[in-house]
């Protein structure tokens, strides 16, 4: 049990801003188990993002607490996945081979695609998190319940499709010096079994109030496929920026499929 902990408490100091225990530091072989607790690492953002969110919408209108909630996501996480999304815009909209690719990635300047690509993807994100937070204004009692499962479901499943790509793709860089070389090493059925299940839990809860919910999981896994044969067409595996990346992509995905499940199923 000490272990798990070191092991979870490592996870939650890689991928986010929160306080940690001062012994936990990072460790290649804790950083290589941790990717078990990535997905309920989602539990806490996305729990977090919901309080900022529901708090401000005590005062405010839905629009402006959701982009109080956005902005505690990325407070919460230190913009870690955000920058991997800019920077994957930069690189593969930048550049033509492997290695320019990843060289425009390692650069921590910022350009003109990951800027403009981080100022679409928090436009989605607000028009979709907002309309799908409205859906469930008619419903029951329970509706606060059912909008908290939202958000924690849509951080969960999008960080178990991002760190999925490291169980069946290799990683591209042949230097150990980025941060993100750690987690790529050969993984158990823990790692698996453990991305899985926290993954999953969030979207089953809340598929228990409209089961077609769970439709949702096709276009994110159908996104996470497609971006992870891109990355492996172009730079022949991935890297820490990619996983950022894809789970930026997917969390979208996820809010744009429950509307549209909602809406026509």
């Amino acid at each position: 049990m000490k272990k798990e902990l070191h092991i979870f408490f490592t996870s939650l100091m890689f991928y986010t801003r929160i306080p940690c225990p001062k012994n936990i530091d990072h460790h290649p072989d804790y950083l290589n188990k941790a990717t078990r607790y990535f997905p309920l690492i989602g539990w806490i953002v996305g729990s977090i993002s919901f309080l900022a969110f529901y708090l401000s919408s005590l005062f405010l209108s839905v629009e402006t607490a959701v982009i109080f909630a956005l902005i505690i996501s990325v407070l919460t996480t230190g913009a870690f996945h955000e920058d991997g999304f800019a920077d994957v815009c930069d690189g593969f909209g930048g550049g033509w081979t492997k290695e320019k690719i990843l060289i425009i990635m390692k650069d921590s300047a910022i350009g003109a695609y990951g800027a403009i690509g981080l100022v679409l993807l928090f436009l989605l994100k607000f028009k979709l998190l907002s309309e799908s937070v409205s859906l469930f204004k008619s419903d029951n009692s329970l509706v606060l319940f059912q909008v908290f499962l939202l958000f924690v479901s849509a951080h969960a499943l999008s960080r178990l499709a991002a760190i999925s790509i490291i169980f069946t793709h290799e990683y591209s860089r042949d230097d150990a010096s980025s941060k993100s070389k750690p987690i790529a090493k050969n993984h158990t059925w823990k790692e698996i079994s453990g991305s899985f299940f926290f993954g999953l839990i969030p979207l089953l809860f809340l598929s228990y109030f409209q089961y077609q919910f769970l439709l949702a999981l096709i276009p994110v896994f159908i996104m996470r496929y497609f971006l992870a044969r891109y990355f492996q067409k172009w730079i022949d595996g991935y890297t820490g920026d990619c996983l950022g990346a894809t789970q930026q992509v997917c969390e979208v995905v996820y809010y744009l499929s429950i509307l549209l499940i909602w809406k026509f199923i």
